[in-house]
């Protein structure tokens, strides 16, 4: 268990912790759900960076980092529909997108090919963490920028995340046209 699978571990333990601060509806409970989501989300830039430049790469991490990137981008959307912050359409547009994906990166690994993350998917990312914690910390947002920003951002996240996803498909659909599936 090196340190990039370990931080990826804390990023999927730190789920619970996030869920909990949203639903108990503590004082300040958004700023400080907003921080742990962020810490959590900087966990993933971190442990990838930390695996190649260590040359510490490993199956393990390789399925468990994408994972947990779902995990908590998932868990983070499902309770902003919960709160009443975020419609469902949304969620299920941005979920959706990485069922898809993921089952493109199955389908390609069974047929010997790897699909890496593109530059389109990392911005899906980035755009998803900043929309995520924009709507989290909506009060403080629309007092800075005038307007309410999180829904702005969102609609960049929704925008990235179709883009990516045709994106993927379309390079992957050779694999999908071959009808063994």
């Amino acid at each position: 268990m090196n340190l990039p699978n370990r931080l990826t571990l804390a990023r999927i333990f730190l789920i619970p912790i996030f869920l909990a601060v949203v639903t108990l509806r503590i004082k300040y409970g958004d700023m400080i759900a907003a921080g742990v989501f962020v810490l959590a989300a900087s966990t993933d830039g971190l442990d990838g960076y930390i695996a190649r430049k260590n040359k510490q790469i490993t199956t393990l991490g390789k399925f468990m980092d994408p994972l947990a990137d779902k995990l908590l981008v998932s868990a983070a959307l499902i309770v902003l529909v919960e709160l009443g912050h975020l419609s469902a359409w949304v969620a299920v547009i941005i979920i959706g997108r990485e069922f898809a994906v993921t089952g493109l990166r199955a389908i390609a690994a069974a047929e010997g090919v790897i699909i890496s993350a593109s530059k389109l998917g990392k911005w899906k990312t980035v755009s998803q963490i900043i929309a995520i914690v924009a709507m989290f910390l909506h009060n403080i947002t629309l007092t800075i920028f005038g307007f309410d920003f999180g829904m702005a951002a969102m609609a960049v996240a929704v925008f990235f995340t179709i883009w990516s996803g045709v994106d993927y498909l379309a390079k992957g659909w050779h694999l999908l046209k071959k009808g063994d599936y």
